[in-house]
């Protein structure tokens, strides 16, 4: 069965997530919000987004979470399923938003051009 609304997953307080749930709810696009922070990775979707976008593409390295880990926990971050591992035990450095949208695509990030394709 097809999913009726997008699911945009993040961490509330994240910039990057804030603007993306502002412009989804300026658009009227009907969606839920998953919580990292509160609800963790959903494991069955994490597995779906390695696959469809890459562990390159949906690790963060960018984030303060990434920066403070020691470089030896970084350095061990080297295919699919050491990011997996990462990403289960430290939500922050899973690379936000991930929406999964009504039209079964998963988008990484946020950029307009990228999210008006699935409006």
């Amino acid at each position: 069965m097809k999913q009726k609304v997008a699911v945009l997953h993040g961490i509330p307080n994240c910039d990057t997530v804030k603007r993306a749930r502002a412009w989804i709810a300026d658009q009227g696009v009907d969606h839920a919000f998953h919580d990292f922070k509160k609800a963790g990775v959903p494991e069955d979707r994490l597995l779906a987004w390695l696959a469809s976008a890459g562990w390159e593409t949906l690790l963060n390295r960018k984030g303060s979470t990434w920066r403070k880990l020691d470089e030896s926990t970084r350095a061990a971050v080297v295919d699919a399923a050491s990011a997996a591992a990462l990403m289960r035990a430290h939500p922050s450095v899973v690379k936000r938003p991930v929406v999964d949208w009504p039209d079964g695509a998963t988008t990484v990030g946020f950029e307009v051009a990228q999210f008006e394709c699935h409006c």
